[in-house]
């Protein structure tokens, strides 16, 4: 790309708005022109006002960048990467798609919407077409497009790959989330210390829902939920990074736990997402080892992109079970944004 295209991070200094900063540093298609983030920050130097959480140091050029407030206008940019919360966004990205950026968020607020696509570009780069119905009906140039919740992401994908094959019928699915999806500074010590909290707020009915919608298909400008059903139970684990996801799965069609794995093995994403910068590499990844996925030694697979399957083996109530992981705050929440962007510009939704 000859040009880089200038984009913003909103809500830049909290957990998932530093992983903007690490992985849009020495983007090929996009430079940071901006850096948002709380009225309490709002003029300071980004190295000053940001308490940097992650192991790479910050990059040289974000330190300097004076942080700006959430709001349009504030920079010549094209593209919005949102980390804010839920209540915010609901109230700011439509005001930035008014003002034509397209806005790639990991917030809930709009997940629902039937215009508004959820993009996993390795499963369903095809959701795009919501694309045009939003801006028309809406009557903005810009866009929303979402990321889905971090639990659904790496469960989404696995089901997707035996989907195309066997059809899918009944999941239920047992999480094991790390304490970075609660953000910083997340849960209390005395809380997740030598315990294991067994329900997270909201979290199950998202991860019941947003899968159908992202395997759903397209009919025109309308999307069909998928008709699968899931059952969901979350849970918070002392992990920092990496959701496990235990799967159990009943399929339309099963021809044993070797075709399931030759199924997953040989899923590629679509041609139009497959060479784009953040596609994960492979998609899929196959553990056999007896004791694997686990968060510590597989999470970084593929850059933090790939997810990673293992355990899979029949099941005495459905067909299929295993153990699905994948970095949450990078394939399911910042690096899976910048996915999206990417997609958007080879879909021509971004010039």
């Amino acid at each position: 790309m000859a040009e880089k295209i200038p984009v913003l991070i909103l809500g830049a200094t909290g957990s998932v708005g530093q992983r903007f900063v690490q992985l849009l540093d020495g983007h090929p298609w996009f430079q940071v022109v901006g850096l948002t983030a709380s009225d309490r920050s709002v003029g300071q130097k980004y190295g000053e006002a940001c308490r940097w959480l992650l192991a790479d140091p910050m990059p040289e050029w974000a330190r300097p960048m004076t942080i700006l407030p959430t709001e349009p206008g504030v920079a010549e940019a094209r593209i919005a990467f949102s980390a804010l919360p839920a209540e915010q966004a609901r109230q700011i990205e439509p005001e930035l798609a008014r003002a034509g950026l397209a806005v790639c968020s990991n917030a809930s607020a709009y997940r629902q919407e039937a215009d508004v696509p959820i993009l996993l570009p390795e499963v369903n780069p095809d959701h795009v077409a919501l694309i045009p119905r939003q801006r028309r009906e809406r009557r903005w140039s810009g866009c929303i497009v979402t990321n889905s919740n971090c639990t659904s992401t790496g469960l989404t994908v696995t089901l997707k790959a035996l989907q195309d094959v066997f059809g899918v019928k009944r999941v239920v699915a047992v999480s094991l989330q790390a304490l970075s999806g609660a953000g910083y500074p997340g849960v209390a010590s005395l809380d997740i210390f030598d315990n294991v909290i067994p329900n997270i707020r909201g979290e199950e009915e998202k991860v019941e829902w947003e899968p159908r919608k992202m395997l759903g298909k397209m009919n025109g400008e309308t999307l069909e939920l998928a008709p699968f059903v899931i059952s969901a139970h979350t849970n918070r684990v002392a992990v920092v990074d990496g959701h496990t996801v235990c799967a159990s799965v009943e399929l339309e069609r099963f021809d044993g736990v070797e075709a399931a794995v030759a199924a997953l093995r040989a899923y590629q994403a679509p041609e139009v997402s497959r060479d784009l910068p953040s596609a994960p590499q492979p998609v899929i990844l196959v553990r056999e080892e007896w004791d694997r996925p686990q968060p510590r030694l597989d999470r970084l697979t593929g850059r933090g992109m790939t997810t990673v399957v293992g355990r899979l083996r029949a099941d005495p109530i459905f067909h299929l079970k295993f153990v699905v992981l994948s970095h949450n705050t990078i394939r399911g929440a910042a690096g899976g944004s910048i996915y999206n962007a990417e997609l958007l510009v080879k879909a021509g939704l971004i010039s």
